[in-house]
């Protein structure tokens, strides 16, 4: 299982490469569905993974001066604590259920893709407020709407793995004026932090596979910056479109919707042979017009 494992880091680290999104919300449905681990541990181990691949990322944009620190740290006030209230839920749900935890913990974990699924949709056709080249500066209002959005967020992180990018990424969208570069950094270099504290909490309930954890690392790490590069080809619209659609399928399978897994098994297929076709095509087609320029005869040769 070990090179599937690094395989699904890479898929999941080229996706998150190029949209700045979809980390725990596809690689903790990925463990559940095709590795068959047990929910909580799924959770565990995917926050685990997550603490160190976006630390990777975040280490750049902070460099690249695309983090608000300020407003991370707000948000951080309120998603820590919550995070590990998240975490202990998970815990009491796994000993209160003992033999069922892991029906109980995929409908939770359902549940909370359904909402990544639509907030994936409503940040992909939601505008902004309007964003500014001028300096941020924290107002009150702010910092208590930066406290806030970390107290829900970091609870939903904590119980699910799911959040990090969906939940936090969508609310700095609508709710302050950045740059979408600002807010991709910013997001990252929070949920980095988050994802530590919550790791702290897994780590002590046992809910970690490291060993998982270190494949998993090895196939993401150069995922995100082949990701990276891919974004001056692929429009970042379908791709979140396509996460969103993954998002809503494994939601329905977790909950055991009639049917789920042969839906979700066509689908995905569907979706993977058009997203391959369409890179092809489009990598074909930038190469061509590249080509006569490079070969163009000088004029009057």
């Amino acid at each position: 299982m070990t090179w599937q494992l690094v395989l699904a880091g890479l898929l999941v680290g080229t996706l998150v490469g190029l949209t700045g999104m979809g980390g725990g919300s596809l690689m903790t449905p990925i463990l559940v569905l095709l590795f068959n681990f047990d929910p909580s541990v799924a959770i565990g181990t995917d926050i685990a993974h997550g603490a160190v691949f976006k630390s990777v990322g975040a280490v750049q944009h902070r460099r690249m001066g695309n983090v608000q620190a300020r407003l991370s740290g707000w948000m951080f006030v309120g998603s820590a604590p919550m995070s590990l209230l998240g975490v202990w839920l998970a815990s009491w749900l796994a000993s209160r259920y003992d033999g069922g935890v892991e029906s109980a913990m995929g409908r939770v974990l359902g549940g909370a893709l359904l909402f990544g699924s639509v907030g994936l949709l409503a940040k992909n056709f939601a505008g902004a407020k309007a964003a500014s080249d001028l300096p941020f500066i924290l107002t009150r209002r702010d910092r208590i709407a930066a406290v806030l959005i970390g107290i829900f967020g970091g609870f939903i992180v904590g119980l699910t793995s799911v959040g990090s990018g969906v939940f936090f990424g969508l609310t700095l969208l609508v709710v302050f004026p950045l740059r979408a570069h600002k807010i991709v950094g910013t997001d990252i270099f929070h949920a980095a932090a988050l994802l530590y504290v919550a790791g702290l909490g897994h780590a002590i309930a046992g809910n970690i596979d490291y060993g998982a954890v270190g494949w998993l690392l090895i196939g993401s790490v150069p995922g995100v910056l082949l990701g990276g590069r891919l974004t001056l080809t692929v429009p970042e619209r379908p791709l979140r479109l396509l996460i969103a659609g993954v998002l809503g399928l494994s939601g329905l399978k977790l909950i055991h919707v009639p049917g789920g897994s042969t839906l979700i098994l066509v689908l995905l297929c569907a979706g993977a042979v058009a997203f391959l076709t369409y890179l092809g095509r489009r990598t074909w087609v930038h190469a061509h017009q590249q080509t006569p320029e490079g070969t163009a005869d000088p004029p009057g040769g």
